[in-house]
């Protein structure tokens, strides 16, 4: 009798737990209701600043294989927006792009690769939506002033001309334009931008403001002639929240900056879970990467913090990163003007789901499962949360209630394991009686979805990683009108192609720095020009080059080795540099700031001259030449002990360079 007794509650126990782990949380996916918000998209960023640098110098095929990998439908990231830097000839993150406007009567609409860019995003998908912000701007935009918003006609005029430019010499429709807003936004300039927009027959282009926080959401409340201005705010970062008087608008919100992280797999799982998160938490309706591709040198800041990393063009070599099969989850089953449905949320155990449809009967539905620390975003901090593997089943309702079968696709984290698995194509899921349940485990990502023509595009692996070449003759330049000057990436300053009708002889096509004012910008930029090139890990090498200075008494420039910094930090960069100066001397500084001079004395340098400036640094100990004679040797360097080469200027002003070369040990 005893032992039936106790054989009741094991044998509860046991059912118990056997219920437990046959449950299922319910979710209704339904249109019968009025649905959600209209979906405006997933999208890259090339910008803020100069993060395609390296790009745009990759031999083919690999570059188009590249750009098939970001662009192209039911390839790979398949992305639906395209937003790129208005250059300002100024320090942006990670380096500079070139304005339209490098002065007020200067106009030049082939400058950059951000034409070349859009173009061949355009190219692959026609319907790309295009957007356009300014960084930053050339001085005289603020008339002396470090801020854009003194002289809102001038401002305004300057960024109208760029997407009428963008019209008529590339025949680019540019849908967006944002508003500059490191520091705060200005409701005044919005109002004439807007009305400059109107006026010139671009009534069509909205306006994105702040594209920094949703700070002007209260402004625009009180504001009805700033509210009409305004078609998306956006915000950066929002760590996936809005606030209430954003929604009060009841204009659309996008996070138009996020992500932000360097892109391993943890990177892989910050961008799966906001892609969700974003509109389940906030309503944000389109996301943007910063950034697109990380495609400059990797040693600079926020180093790899791409969709995918193409930092190679010497080799080819590129790597497709987790982050481009993640937005493919999204981007390659629905398509800007999509609907969200009202019943989308969070998964019982953690995680999060969306679901959208075309109006038509096609369904796409997105769930993702990240934990905590595999989806830490590089910013916000990200509260604690937890995630169990757990089981959901899904009733379909309204007019999905006709779907009898969806196609599934996959992304497997596996951290523990190590061998994740992304964008894998399952077996078609039978739907029963308009329901289906999936088990769920932890940092997986699943689109389920009535769409047939997914695919994971693939090409056959590119060249194996190299480092830079050392070779003198790939890296002698001549810089001849039809080349480009592989990998120089301008920090400060804009170095140009520079036809020298005054000189047709060996100095014909030079490369020239042509910013003579500081521009306006938010970052902590340098008091002089500078453009690195080569390997931050070079230590021992030569490098030489011709100069030409071209201001009388004040000009300056110089050639450099082992500089260690730049981007942001590019004003505390060290290194050694080698600078003659047209009152006919020169100096060895330690840093580019030149505070610590190493050696200095008379060189009888003047400007409208060319010179041959050559710099050797071995171990501890640094020379220089001048035409190939001895002008100082043995100044001692204890650091840094590595770096890359460089050429730039003693201030913002005209010089130029040619027959640029480095060696490397």
């Amino acid at each position: 009798m005893e032992l039936s007794l106790m054989v009741v509650p094991v044998l509860a126990l046991v059912l118990a737990l056997v219920l437990d782990s046959c449950w299922s949380q319910s979710y209704v996916l339904t249109d019968g209701d009025k649905l959600g918000r209209v979906f405006d998209g997933i999208g890259g960023l090339s910008g803020g600043g100069a993060t395609s640098r390296l790009l745009v110098n990759y031999a083919e095929p690999y570059r188009s294989q590249i750009l098939d990998y970001l662009f192209k439908p039911n390839f790979g990231a398949s992305l639906h927006i395209l937003k790129v830097e208005i250059g300002g000839d100024a320090q942006t993150t990670d380096g500079t792009e070139p304005s339209h406007m490098h002065y007020d009567n200067d106009e030049n609409y082939f400058r950059g690769y951000e034409w070349w860019l859009m173009k061949e995003a355009k190219k692959r998908n026609p319907n790309i939506t295009l957007i356009g912000l300014p960084w930053a701007f050339p001085g005289w935009v603020g008339r002396g002033k470090n801020w854009p918003y003194d002289y809102p006609d001038i401002t305004a005029a300057y960024v109208v001309k760029w997407i009428l430019g963008a019209k008529q010499y590339h025949d680019l429709d540019i849908q967006y334009v944002g508003i500059w807003n490191e520091r705060s936004y200005d409701a005044k300039y919005i109002k004439v931008l807007r009305n400059l927009l109107d006026k010139v027959g671009l009534s069509g282009v909205g306006i994105i403001a702040a594209d920094g926080d949703w700070s002007i959401a209260n402004s625009m409340i009180d504001d009805l002639y700033l509210n009409d201005s305004v078609e998306v705010i956006g915000a950066h970062y929002p760590g996936t929240i809005t606030v209430t008087e954003a929604l009060k608008t009841q204009k659309k919100l996008w996070s138009s900056e996020d992500y932000s992280s360097f892109n391993d797999e943890v990177g892989g799982g910050c961008w799966a879970r906001i892609l969700n998160q974003n509109y389940v938490n906030g309503l944000m309706t389109a996301t943007i990467s910063w950034n697109l591709v990380a495609s400059y040198y990797e040693d600079l800041p926020f180093g790899r913090d791409g969709l995918m990393t193409a930092e190679e063009p010497w080799s080819g070599n590129y790597v497709v990163e987790s982050p481009i099969w993640i937005t493919a989850h999204t981007t390659q089953f629905s398509q800007p003007g999509w609907t969200y449905l009202q019943t989308v949320g969070h998964l019982e155990h953690g995680g999060s789901y969306v679901a959208l449809t075309d109006g038509k009967g096609n369904l796409t539905v997105v769930i993702e499962t990240m934990t905590h620390d595999h989806s830490v975003c590089i910013r916000p901090p990200l509260p604690p949360f937890n995630v169990t593997s757990q089981n959901a089943t899904f009733q379909l309702k309204g007019s999905f209630t006709s779907i009898e079968e969806l196609q599934v696709w996959r992304s497997q984290f596996n951290f523990k394991t190590k061998k994740p698995y992304f964008f894998e194509k399952l077996p078609p899921l039978k739907v029963l009686n308009g329901s289906f349940t999936l088990s769920l485990a932890e940092d997986e990502v699943y689109t389920l979805t009535t769409i047939t023509t997914g695919n994971k595009g693939s090409y056959p692996d590119p060249p194996p990683s190299a480092p830079f070449p050392k070779n003198q003759t790939n890296h002698t330049h001549t810089f001849q009108q039809t080349k480009t000057a592989p990998d120089f990436a301008d920090q400060t300053g804009v170095f140009e192609y520079y036809v020298n009708l005054t000189d047709p002889g060996p100095h014909l096509f030079t490369l020239r720095q042509v910013v003579t004012q500081r521009p306006i910008t938010w970052a902590t930029d340098a008091d002089q020009t500078i453009s690195v090139i080569g390997d931050h890990q070079w230590q021992d090498l030569t490098v030489s080059c011709d100069i030409f200075m071209e201001n009388i008494q004040t000009g300056g420039v110089f050639v450099a080795a082992r500089v260690d910094k730049g981007g942001g930090s590019v004003r505390s960069a060290r290194g050694v540099f080698f600078w003659v100066f047209a009152d006919g001397s020169y100096r060895v500084t330690n840093d580019l700031a030149g505070q610590t001079v190493l050696a200095e004395g008379l060189s009888g340098t003047q400007a409208f001259g060319w010179y041959t400036l050559t710099l050797t640094v071995q171990g501890q100990y640094a020379s220089g030449l001048l035409n190939g004679f001895p002008l100082w040797r043995n100044a001692v360097v204890l650091t840094p002990k590595n770096g890359w080469a460089a050429i730039g200027t003693h201030s913002f002003e005209l010089a130029q360079f040619d027959n640029f070369s480095v060696i490397a040990e």
